[in-house]
């Protein structure tokens, strides 16, 4: 059942502990979080971070108390069950909100060195205001690190959640490809996917079911743009396309639970594919086996995306299918000496949790050695701009002995054309 899995209050105790077994470590007298997703993760407060300043202060004595304002009181003390709620009229008001955080911190014993993810609240949305280094005189040591580094292990209710994601992000993909076909839109299929797939999910999980999301209240499933050409540019955004006879898609999809993401993504093609189409979607495919085969506990994450990249580098386009177009939708154009490695974009994944990108990032710049735990992306892409863009993406989970794969969507190439 859902409620068992969600985090429990212990859980965000434990949490909280460790982090100040960091602060004691580093001499710190207390800490400000500011970040949304930082909160989240220690307290199971979700809310929408706009230019009122929020944040979680913690002294080195473990005195915990929330900062926010009047509006977000009653919701934070629910939320958190915290004894201590601070809280300022409006911003920007007078005092400034920071001033009176400024007498939070001075009452919790919080000088001189102070752990904070930002030195200040972050200028987001028009927000001004002074930094915590000016505003207290104090030194500021970042903890984002150390943050991010609690977050890459998942728990166990952490990692039910992400299967639960992916349960319902698998039934709105199935609607999407269901739904796909020439001459409606990427808007219409989108909606009735992801609407029919929430109200699916909200019959089977009634009132146990909270998204905690920024972005969406249940299951999705969508194009984001990726249709035709425009599946060449991997962060395209939806435009309303219509579908057409030969056109590549790229999907995504998945389910916020509880604040926790899953990724589902798939290469689809409307009608019979060409041979060019089909020769990048086997060599894509083959990059994210070669991916697959690679990850497994104490390799580094730039192992795993230097083994995709040597495939691109060692392999490429049969010659009679790698020429320029004259204009159609379906050629590869102009590779060049390096195998494919002139259709790619991007790093190999990234991890993925109560952020859609996480650290570490399967990248030969992040040598964060992998370890048994984290939960990641995997999705190497190939891109032609007269074709469009290839690429799966499957959420994993690295296990004692290598990986799970947590979706379970079709990956080969008859299951995913659209006839």
């Amino acid at each position: 059942m859902l409620s068992s899995i969600r985090i429990s209050s212990s859980e965000y105790e434990a949490r909280t502990a460790q982090l100040l077994e960091h602060v004691l470590a580093k001499g710190l007298s207390g800490i400000a979080l500011f970040d949304h997703y930082y909160i989240l993760y220690l307290t199971g407060f979700a809310f929408i971070p706009t230019e009122r300043p929020i944040a979680f202060v913690m002294n080195a004595q473990g005195e915990k108390a929330m900062f926010v304002p009047q509006l977000e009181r009653e919701h934070a003390a629910s939320e958190t069950g915290s004894q201590r709620v601070d809280y300022y009229v409006e911003y920007p008001c007078d005092p400034h909100p920071l001033e009176l955080l400024k007498e939070t911190l001075e009452s919790m014993g919080i000088r001189e060195r102070i752990g904070a993810d930002n030195d200040g609240y972050p200028r987001i949305m028009g927000y001004r205001g002074p930094s915590l280094s000016e505003l207290t005189s104090a030194a500021i040591a970042n903890v984002s690190g150390f943050v991010e580094n609690m977050m890459m292990i998942k728990s166990r209710a952490e990692i039910a959640l992400i299967r639960e994601s992916v349960k319902w992000g698998n039934l709105a993909h199935r609607l999407l490809q269901r739904y796909t076909r020439v001459g409606v839109t990427e808007t219409e299929v989108s909606l009735r996917a992801s609407h029919e797939a929430t109200l699916t999910m909200l019959d089977t999980l009634g009132p146990l079911y909270r998204s905690q999301s920024l972005c969406a209240d249940g299951p999705g499933a969508g194009y984001r743009g990726q249709i035709g050409r425009g599946a060449a540019i991997p962060h395209a955004l939806a435009n309303n396309i219509t579908f057409q006879m030969g056109d590549v898609l790229v999907t995504g999809a998945g389910a916020p639970m509880w604040g926790y993401n899953s990724e589902l993504e798939r290469t689809m093609i409307i009608g019979q594919p060409s041979d060019e189409q089909r020769s990048m979607f086997e060599h894509m495919k083959k990059a994210q086996e070669v991916a697959f085969g690679a990850l497994r506990p104490g390799v580094r994450c730039s192992d795993v995306d230097r083994a995709v990249r040597r495939y691109y580098e060692e392999n490429s386009m049969p010659p009679n299918l790698a020429v320029a177009s004259s204009g159609g939708r379906g050629k590869v154009v102009d590779p060049n000496s390096r195998g494919l490695m002139g259709f790619w974009k991007h790093h190999t994944g990234h991890a993925i949790g109560l952020r859609e990108h996480e650290s570490p990032f399967l990248d030969i710049g992040d040598h964060t050695v992998i370890r048994p735990g984290m939960v990641l992306t995997v999705e190497p892409g190939l891109y032609a701009a007269e074709m469009g863009g290839f690429r799966h993406s499957d959420t994993v989970l690295v296990v004692e002995d290598g990986i799970e794969i947590l979706t379970y969507y079709p990956r080969d190439l008859e299951s995913l054309t659209i006839t």
